[in-house]
């Protein structure tokens, strides 16, 4: 006789697709970009209402273990979630309050960013500790990808070119494609959408189909068309072309260079005694609540079967400004975590400065606090933190590492400021060569080749020593 086993098997759906977008587009805005998105969704969406400050005065609550935020279930219906009780503090937890002061946001401490996508990943590649060869690859592969985040050259051709093999640059590629932004290394526009696919999850058969063999249709909107070639309710079809559609066909494009902009700190960290306290920078973020009007609205009966619509279209706001809140809290939870696992690394850095940094990559923060390496990589671009030793962007943090005598790391920005410092001393009669500078290095207990010195000496834009020399008179 047949043995009938019943199982339970979690499947996930479309239904979560719209809020797993807003959080991960949340989670990469700069602090500028996070101010615009939340004004237009407060004035989007009626449901949402911004919590007045009735103390008067921007303050900033700090705490030395974890940000001020709920920890709720995932798996919790939404309409069970209790936003009454949201933002109330938490009576049990001891805060302190700094004021947010104008020296803070002088112009000496609000710096400048601009950074072109070739920049960004070639740092990225760095800081996911490769060994020199797979290194030396992706930087081969980077320098053929285009502004708008395109591969423009064939493996099979790179691999004549370089004299490499097409698995090597096909297996490093792979890599490259998991870096920010999503989409980047991709060599036409189907790859590009599944790589992004790919990256909200949402890599189900009918997707990567749907991107496979009938852009041309979705293109011209013919939904039904796909809906009856592939099987599929229309309102099914609707739903995965919203996906495609929100993705980005040039994704490089946000790395354009363009005007400098200025940026203020997303995190602060102060010296309290003898411990440094984390503590995220709400100055100008709207305070976020639900309305209790509508959501009265949609839990009470008083609304007519004929007025069905206008009960619908509230619930779909409903879900809407709760999943915000939740993207807003899950972004500024991850930005905290990652933040405070940095500064425990980097608290040399803290104290002495620059030249105290440790080596640092990807996944020695991703396994602390248990994220992919690409998402620490996201949260730390365009994220900045307000140190004792200045502001900084919280990518800085991240060095890659040189051996020294003793078996200790020492950051390679350490190394780049001690090369700054020797030749800042030198005797501009009879400059440094780049051998002497590793032979003073070497004596200081750093081992480094002539071609590295050479190559931080370049980065830090230092002439060559016989460019460098002056002639007495």
């Amino acid at each position: 006789m047949a043995k009938l086993n019943l199982s339970l098997k979690q499947i996930q759906t479309l239904k979560m697709t719209p809020q797993l977008q807003q959080a991960i587009k949340m989670l990469q805005m700069s602090r500028l970009e996070l101010e615009e998105a939340l004004r237009f969704e407060l004035e989007s969406n009626p449901l949402l209402e911004e919590m007045i400050d009735t103390e008067g005065g921007s303050r900033i609550e700090a705490q030395e273990v974890e940000v001020q935020v709920p920890n709720h279930d995932p798996e919790k219906q939404q309409e069970d979630f209790d936003w009454d009780t949201y933002f109330e503090k938490d009576k049990g937890r001891h805060l302190m309050n700094f004021a947010v002061n104008d020296e803070i946001y002088n112009y000496e401490n609000i710096i400048s960013t601009q950074q072109t996508l070739h920049e960004y990943l070639i740092w990225q590649a760095k800081m996911m500790g490769l060994n020199e060869k797979d290194l030396s690859l992706a930087e081969l592969l980077i320098d053929y990808i285009n502004d708008d985040g395109y591969l423009t050259i064939s493996l099979e051709e790179l691999s004549k070119s370089e004299n490499v093999s097409v698995a090597d640059l096909d297996r490093i590629l792979r890599v490259i494609q998991e870096f920010d932004p999503a989409g980047v290394g991709a060599r036409d526009l189907k790859e590009c959408l599944i790589i992004q696919a790919k990256y909200l999850e949402e890599d189900t058969p009918d997707l990567i189909r749907l991107i496979n063999d009938y852009l041309p249709y979705l293109e011209k909107k013919q939904y039904d068309v796909i809906a009856k070639e592939m099987g599929k309710d229309v309102q099914e079809i609707r739903d995965l072309a919203r996906i495609i559609t929100s993705m980005d066909p040039k994704p490089g494009r946000a790395y354009h260079v363009g005007d400098t902009q200025y940026v203020v700190p997303d995190v602060f960290v102060f010296k309290v005694g003898d411990d440094y306290v984390i503590s995220l920078n709400e100055e100008g973020l709207p305070k976020l609540k639900i309305s209790h009007f509508y959501k009265n609205v949609v839990q009470s009966d008083d609304i007519k079967t004929n007025e069905k619509g206008t009960k619908d279209f509230i619930k779909e706001k409903l879900n809407s400004a709760i999943w915000l809140i939740k993207s807003l809290q899950n972004r500024q939870r991850t930005i905290y975590r990652v933040t405070e696992a940095i500064m425990r690394h980097q608290r040399e850095f803290l104290e002495k400065g620059p030249s105290a940094l440790k080596p640092l990559i990807l996944k020695d923060i991703a396994m602390e606090v248990g994220l992919h390496e690409s998402t620490v990589s996201r949260v730390t671009s365009n994220k900045y933190v307000y140190t004792p030793q200045g502001v900084f962007e919280l990518k800085y943090f991240f060095n890659s590492g040189i051996t020294t005598t003793s078996g200790e790391g020492v950051a390679a920005e350490s190394v780049k400021l001690r090369i700054k410092e020797l030749i800042s001393r030198e005797d501009p009669r009879f400059p440094l060569s780049d051998q002497e500078i590793v032979d003073r290095l070497k004596a200081e207990g750093i081992q480094i080749a002539r071609r590295t010195v050479a190559k931080y000496r370049e980065a830090l834009k230092i002439l060559p020593s016989s460019r460098r020399k002056q002639t007495s008179g």
